[in-house]
């Protein structure tokens, strides 16, 4: 898990077990806690203030359930990682 920032959004950057890298955002929209400060276990990212879990590679919450990440498109071009980040809001407490 490594925490970028990209034209002022806050991201961060997963690759789930199995799965493909992904960008979301890394604050949490809980309480605007920096996600990359949580836990990755390689399926599941946790915030570490009050430990909400979201599917890494969806961004879905499983707790609270109602609850997700914004997720960011990304192009992986060899050793590099672009984020795009027009277009997408981060979600904050609205969970």
């Amino acid at each position: 898990m490594t925490e970028v920032e990209v034209a002022g959004h806050v991201i961060v950057l997963v690759r789930p077990e199995g799965g493909e890298p992904r960008a979301f955002q890394g604050i949490c929209p809980h309480q605007d806690i920096p996600l990359a400060e949580g836990k990755f276990d390689g399926r599941v990212l946790m915030c570490r203030a009050h430990q909400w879990t979201f599917d890494a590679n969806t961004g879905k919450g499983i707790n609270p359930g109602g609850c997700r990440l914004a997720e960011y498109a990304l192009k992986v071009e060899g050793d590099d990682i672009f984020v795009a980040v027009e277009g997408v809001e981060p979600l904050f407490a609205n969970c």
